[in-house]
């Protein structure tokens, strides 16, 4: 395992416990060999030398870090301006270097090691002898992973400035012929993780943000797989970008059928001076491959992403069952009012209670006062401090939300600083909510929002966080920046945010950040470095959820999938589902509650009970076991997961019915993820009593489903492996 190198014939070769990645220089460019299931290395591999005809130039040769102007007429992966306007580079191989571990990124999230022994890092170091632009590219492999993260350092070791237009993370091409179709996360605000899928042909399929986050139309994240790769057969290759701006994923087929791959930084409006001596660092991106259909290879990510790239003391512990106040109050509430909500909650067996939107400044509506985050003494005479002090003496944690990357025009701050926010001079300023962006690539920005929350959290006893940002960028500029930086401003905004979260991440590691964009519009590994949970979608319909929640675990983990039980009917869609299918569906995920909890009848508040009771049984389960997406939200009318314990001795199995079908023929579910040589008792939840069943039975014949005549249908059970097993 680890990195394999033949220095002589110039080849690469990666290998972890199931899979290989290879390069090999070629006249000087890395070229790219193989990726996919492991190969032994028993042998010299000069015979896998690629020759091309000398008349095919690099059109046709699979690179690793392509160039644009010398020969290959295929998407690059990088572009460079230099000081006379010229636009070609060419970079060559000057030499490599293998270490142990994996290198953390100055300013940016990134996938860590806790001992050097679980991955190694190759370093490709490329030259442009022209310019003297020095490019070293990042290969670090985990040894019982199947992941291999990528990146490009640029640095500028000439004598003359140069700009960068495109710097992307990384590029991959396939062989021609190689039958793929693409998969992606798109969909739009409350419609979040939809699962694309289509077929590639001759041109390009992409998908990108130009809105200075990750966004709720596209995710960064895409696959390539197999016509025939299901959830637990065939291959696929997953790239997801640790990053929370703009970016773009391409899959590009030439005319003789080979697949390039690229993801990075959107290189639409984007562009970096490098004067000589500066550096560029790409964010990286996180490749897995699975040769075990899709479910595996969302569980690769699940399991690196929950230990390896979330971090701090939530990390491993479970997450509390919450209530929030939102969709109870909205804007209109009192401190009476909330404590009302959280002495339901404490007789329910809640453990945290939120406090949302409305707190501060002169918070009425949406209209006014982000930025002002100071306590609104009309609606909390006592303060935060005296309503967190009430909800305590409950037994309930308190929480918080904020949106300190905001700045409403009708605030005391933009009053005073009217060109703290993003825009551009003699521009209107584009307003959503009634809002505009602040400019973090501004320090002083950064440190009045840290001072700001800092005076917060250390005067009133803050357990959870709730970070929210409700609109994209426009008019992306800075006062600060001087003209040849202005088009560096979206992704200097990201650095700025990330500099900041980890100062305040870092500053109140007790408490529980949750991220949060109009709920998935920020969704994605970046923010997952600072904060472990994500607030989903602020669709909280749980017919919608389904599908929103299993898209979204395609590559990230239920940890970080925030998930709660609102009214009906719905806010969002006006659907009225029962109590228990909500909760179901909720349970799925970092379970809580979003409504009014003096508002249940004495039998809802008897089944919320209930519902809490359980989760706080089986949520370790959820949120640390290995996930079995078994029936599809998108291919019909029932949906079904499970979870299972590392050891494979337990298991929690959900399942649900969106619409009552007349006279349907009996429906089964084949289980997964359990040892067949295993006997496994199915819990009374199943069926009423215990029943002993072997391994290979639940996954084969699986078992059989009875639901009522009625729409949103669902259910749930545990298994448990036992030494008794009979026929």
């Amino acid at each position: 395992m680890g990195i394999i190198v033949q220095e002589q014939a110039g080849l690469f070769h990666l290998q972890s416990l199931g899979m290989s990645y290879i390069i090999q220089i070629i006249d000087g460019y890395p070229v790219h060999i193989y990726w996919g299931s492991q190969m032994n290395h028993r042998e010299p591999m000069s015979d896998m030398l690629i020759h091309t005809p000398d008349t095919a130039g690099l059109d046709r040769l699979p690179q690793e870090y392509p160039q644009y102007g010398s020969g290959d007429f295929r998407n690059p992966a990088y572009q460079v301006e230099l000081v006379d306007g010229t636009r070609i580079t060419e970079l060559t191989y000057t030499g490599y270097r293998v270490t142990k571990g994996k290198p953390s990124l100055t300013g940016l999230p990134a996938v860590y090691t806790e001992d050097k022994a679980e991955a190694e890092t190759l370093e490709l170091e490329l030259t442009d002898a022209y310019s003297s632009l020095k490019v070293t590219l990042y290969y670090s492999i985990f040894a019982d992973r199947n992941v291999i993260v990528r990146s490009a350092h640029f640095c500028n070791t000439g004598g003359q400035k140069l700009r960068l237009r495109r710097a992307l993370s990384a590029s991959v091409d396939f062989p021609g012929q190689r039958d793929l179709e693409m998969m992606y996360l798109s969909g739009a605000w409350a419609r979040e993780g939809n699962i694309t899928r289509k077929p590639l042909h001759q041109g390009e399929t992409r998908i990108d943000s130009k809105r200075g986050m990750s966004s709720h139309q596209f995710n960064p994240f895409a696959a390539l797989v197999t016509p025939e790769t299901t959830e637990g057969q065939g291959e696929a290759f997953g790239f997801s970008l640790v990053y929370s701006g703009g970016f773009e994923a391409d899959a590009e087929v030439d005319s003789f059928g080979s697949i390039r791959f690229s993801i990075g930084i959107n290189s639409f409006d984007f562009a970096w001076l490098l004067s000589p001596g500066e550096s560029f660092q790409t964010p990286e991106t996180v490749m897995v491959y699975s040769g075990e259909g899709l479910g595996e290879m969302s569980r690769t990510y699940h399991r690196l992403y929950r230990t390896r790239l979330c971090r701090g003391k939530h990390r491993d512990e479970e997450r509390p069952v919450l209530v929030n106040n939102w969709e109870a109050t909205y804007f209109d509430f009192n401190a009476d009012k909330l404590v009302s909500i959280a002495e339901e909650g404490a007789k329910l067996g809640v453990e945290l209670f939120v406090l949302d939107d409305g707190w501060f400044g002169k918070r009425d509506s949406d209209n006014s006062s982000l930025g002002d985050w100071f306590e609104d003494r009309r609606k909390l005479p006592g303060g935060l401090a005296d309503v967190a002090k009430r909800i305590n003496g409950l037994g309930l944690k308190f929480g918080l939300w904020v949106e300190p990357e905001m700045i409403s025009p009708d605030s005391e701050l933009y009053r005073k600083h009217p060109d703290w926010c993003l825009h551009v001079p003699g521009r209107r300023r584009s307003e959503a909510r009634w809002q505009l962006v602040l400019d973090y690539t501004r320090q002083e920005v950064r440190d009045y929002i840290f001072d700001s929350l800092s005076a917060i959290f250390s005067g009133v006893p803050v357990s959870y966080v709730k970070w929210d940002m409700n609109r994209c960028l426009t008019e992306i500029g800075s006062a600060e920046l001087p003209p040849e930086r202005q088009a560096e401003t979206a992704h200097r905004y990201v650095l700025g945010l990330y500099e900041l979260l980890e100062r305040i991440t870092q500053a109140f590691p007790d408490i529980l950040f949750e991220s949060c964009s109009s709920g998935g519009g920020r969704f994605d590994p970046g923010m997952l470095y600072y904060m472990p949970q994500t607030w989903t979608s602020d669709n909280t319909d749980a017919a919608e959820r389904l599908k929103i929640q299993f898209g979204t675990s395609l590559v990230y983990p239920v940890s970080a999938i925030g998930a709660h039980v609102s009214a009906v009917p719905n806010h969002q869609v006006g659907r009225i589902t029962p109590l228990e299918f909500r909760g179901n569906v909720a349970m799925s995920g970092n379970f809580g509650y979003e409504l009014d909890l003096t508002k249940f009848t004495d039998e809802d508040k008897e089944t919320v009970r209930r519902q809490i009771v359980t989760y706080k049984e089986v949520r370790g389960l959820v949120q640390k076991g290995d996930l079995y997406r078994l029936k599809s939200p998108f291919e019909g009318n029932q949906s079904a997961w499970m979870f299972v314990s590392e050891d494979k001795k337990e298991a929690l199995v959900y399942y649900f019915q969106v619409t009552a079908v007349p006279n349907a023929p009996r429906s089964y579910l084949q289980l997964a993820g359990l040892q067949p040589e295993f006997g496994y008792e199915v819990l009374p939840e199943y069926s009423g009593s215990r029943s002993i069943y072997g391994g290979d039975r639940l996954m084969k014949l699986g078992l059989p489903l009875s639901y009522q005549q009625k729409d949103y249908e669902s259910g749930w059970f545990r298994v448990r492996a036992t030494d008794m097993l009979r026929d």
